[in-house]
């Protein structure tokens, strides 16, 4: 059965009768009849009935309507898609297509909108352009005489004092143009979406997983590509290709996103490029002595910028800064002018601030396990990180290059990075593992002792398949437990949190909220060590979740979840991206999105089957 709708007319009926609150979405908690009458192309009339089917209808009449049509023939099953299909379908016809960007004049067009580059010159949009990029800085001179842009090069050694002078003419850091046969055009990254209109570190990656799963693997090429071209102009991969990230790295994932790329292309010159760029960034940004290598032979995080992020919302460091204020009796607004341009010095809020900036730099902003003292920890996900590193580069040496990967003056082997790993592996269990509790914990390099908190990050070294067979049977039993819930993994346990009130706000990272590269992690490495049935139902309940809250609530999935009460209804510290849209996403959340894609190639038959029909996992499992 197909209908013949003209779509105005239709929506403002459709709108009308179900929209009740009038968000311009069709959800549980409108209070319409829930019942809609339409005409076939038969003449016949026919009652679609139900939130998710209705709210079906109100997608596929604006995707027409966006595409230009005043008309439009909609069959039944694209009304009545089931809703996992519908989901998949979703991500991988448009909320791909509506994430990615490019810095080219198409691009750049667009992020001139974007409220984060409303600059203090008025509406222009600052461009900083790599002192090496000699093409970059000529193509965005010429396109600076027809749109209201202006670039700006970055000095041939940038310091974190030039970082701090240029917050005020915050603006884009131009990432790898192409020379093309129809001229300059812009290597295409995936952004994470919504205010996050930037490509960001380890987003990239995670979104790269579902992109190759969805037949995208141009995308993800291109991700590291433009990784490459972080790496040799601003000497790392960058939180987030912005002007005030440039001393600020994010979690590594480059080894992986180069290997995963390969296995599909099969591209050797690419992939020795890149795995010596990668090698680069090992060297460089990780295993540098009193910086991101500490005493311990192990790593930790280090933001190098100086003073107050520029990037958070106004009043968010109100709190901290309150009490030195009120010591010096000047007003807020007064002391943060003080601070911020030097004439104030306070070693302490200083070294406060770089305890923050290394938060950020974790991916991790905020969680109690490391606020306040986060420069100061060796953190179990970082090690295994790395651990991957040299296990990827081992294996792609001997693998693809005849054991021998010449690098300069350098000549690496598998069996170099092989001793690396085994050396960060001994030293990972020497200061980070504890045989009582029976599971990882970061370590204070201050205190010189384990920082006592129960964190799924702790199962990241199953992913880089780190641990024995018999620390991964007592991470599963000692710490799965306490962290499973209703809707997947959160982010740590109950107790690791306490009792949160006004003066202990509850933390995003933390409990009870859950994210995708935690479960995307933990179901690869439960799976690399034989815990099928766990990482199956881990994989149901967090499916399951973004499922029953897209049928819900319009299609809507955002960029983390609630996972106790399985709601994306999260309102802990900056709200919940995603979730603010009228009439479809046409993005979605880019990791979310992947860990989507990806649970699905997971998950057995059977399982999709029950999924499909919203079988709640508490009618399956036992929490």
């Amino acid at each position: 059965m197909n209908f013949s709708l003209e779509i105005a007319a239709t929506l403002a009926r459709l709108l009308a009768q179900e929209d009740t609150d009038g968000d311009k979405k069709i959800t549980i908690e409108d209070h319409g009849p829930r019942a809609f009458s339409v005409q076939a192309t038969d003449g016949s009339d026919h009652m679609i009935k139900g939130t998710y089917h209705l709210s079906n209808l109100l997608q596929e009449l604006v995707i027409a309507q966006r595409e230009g049509k005043q008309e439009v023939i909609i069959p039944l099953e694209k009304i009545e898609e089931l809703p996992v299909a519908r989901i998949s379908r979703m991500i991988r016809e448009y909320y791909w297509e509506g994430l990615t960007r490019t810095m080219d004049q198409d691009g750049i067009e667009a992020l001139l909108s974007d409220s984060k580059n409303e600059q203090l010159a008025g509406d222009t949009l600052h461009i900083y352009v790599p002192y090496g990029d000699t093409m970059a800085w000529q193509y965005y001179t010429e396109l600076a005489q027809q749109l209201p842009l202006k670039p700006i090069r970055l000095p041939e050694k940038i310091t974190p004092e030039y970082v701090k002078r240029q917050n005020d003419a915050s603006g884009i850091l131009s990432l790898r143009l192409a020379q093309t046969d129809h001229g300059v055009k812009g290597v295409p990254f995936v952004v994470p979406g919504g205010r996050f209109n930037e490509m960001y570190g380890w987003d990239s990656y995670f979104e790269s997983v579902g992109l190759l799963l969805d037949g995208k693997a141009h995308l993800a090429k291109a991700m590291a590509d433009n990784f490459k071209y972080e790496i040799e102009h601003y000497g790392k991969i960058l939180n987030a290709n912005r002007s005030y990230y440039l001393t600020r790295t994010q979690p590594p994932f480059y080894s992986s996103l180069i290997r995963e790329v390969f296995e599909l292309t099969k591209d050797r010159e690419w992939l020795g490029a890149h795995l010596r760029t990668a090698i680069k960034e090992y060297k460089t940004v990780w295993m540098a002595k009193g910086e991101r290598l500490s005493e311990i032979g192990l790593n930790r995080y280090l933001s190098q910028g100086i003073g107050m992020p520029p990037e958070v919302e106004e009043g968010h460091f109100d709190s901290v800064l309150e009490p030195y204020a009120a010591a010096l009796g000047v007003n807020l607004e007064t002391y943060i002018d003080g601070y911020n341009s030097g004439n104030i010095i306070e070693p302490e809020l200083d070294n406060y601030f770089v305890h923050d900036r290394t938060v950020r730099e974790s991916g991790h902003d905020t969680s109690y396990r490391i606020e306040g003292k986060c420069a100061d920890l060796v953190l179990v996900e970082l090690n295994a990180m790395l651990y991957k590193y040299e296990t990827d580069f081992a294996y792609l040496i001997k693998s693809y290059f005849g054991d021998h990967l010449v690098d300069g003056d350098y000549l690496y082997t598998a069996h170099y990075w092989l001793d690396k790993a085994a050396t960060r592996k001994d030293l990972v269990d020497r200061y980070l593992w504890s045989e009582k509790d029976g599971f990882y914990l970061d370590y204070d390099l201050k205190k010189q002792q384990t920082n006592y908190f129960e964190s799924v990050t702790a199962f990241i070294p199953m992913w880089a398949k780190m641990t024995s067979i018999e620390q991964a049977q007592s991470l599963v039993q000692n710490l799965l437990p306490k962290l499973k819930a209703l809707g997947g993994l959160a982010s740590c346990s109950k107790d690791s949190v306490g009792n949160l009130d006004d003066n202990l706000p509850q933390r995003q990272w933390d409990y009870p909220n859950g994210w995708a590269p935690h479960q995307m992690m933990v179901w690869q490495g439960l799976l690399h060590y034989g815990y099928k049935d766990e990482a199956h139902e881990l994989i149901y309940r967090w499916l399951y979740m973004i499922t029953r809250n897209a049928v819900d609530y319009n299609g809507t999935i955002p960029e983390k979840y609630d996972v106790v009460a399985a709601t994306h209804k999260v309102f802990a510290e900056y709200g919940n991206v995603g979730t603010d849209f009228e009439y479809i996403t046409t993005e979605g959340f880019g990791w979310m999105n992947a860990s989507y894609q990806l649970g699905l190639s997971l998950l057995p038959k059977k399982e999709l089957e029950l999924l499909d029909r919203l079988t709640p996992p508490n009618s399956i499992y036992a929490l």
